[in-house]
């Protein structure tokens, strides 16, 4: 058995942010077992699995990566769009745009501290567009 939809994500700003709740929201019925694979349709934002108890986890995220990755540095030659662009594509390269997550009993099986996380990496990257793909049995 194989689904495939694709979701729009709320707008964000800038930052690291929880999205499992957005996403199993508009899940259709899973399989009893299986694999889901998300994948993000841009190239200035990221996915990545992270804790989901303390909301300090994603601000600390977003400091560190911001601190890796620094606007206006003067060897950037892609810097039309913004000091924030180039950044935040090296960033989603490192983080990376695709997650797959094992499907167990018909529900995700992520880890009992283990969210979803959209990391939004432009001060106002818009909505985003994911693409779910299940397979299962």
């Amino acid at each position: 058995m194989w689904k495939q939809i694709e979701i729009t994500l709320a707008p964000r700003k800038r930052g690291c942010h929880l999205i499992s709740a957005e996403i199993m929201r508009q899940l259709p019925e899973l399989p009893k077992a299986g694999l889901m694979n998300i994948f993000i349709k841009h190239t200035s934002a990221a996915l990545t699995i992270n804790e989901n108890a303390d909301p300090d986890v994603q601000i600390d995220l977003g400091a560190i990566l911001d601190r890796l990755v620094k606007e206006r540095e003067p060897y950037y030659r892609h810097t039309m769009e913004g000091d924030d662009d180039m950044p935040a594509h090296a960033k989603a390269s490192l983080i990376g745009t695709s997650l797959t997550i094992p499907i167990t009993d018909g529900r995700l099986n992520l880890g009992t501290w283990q969210g979803i996380y959209l990391c939004e990496f432009r001060n106002y990257g818009g909505s985003r567009k994911l693409v779910l793909t299940i397979a299962g049995e």
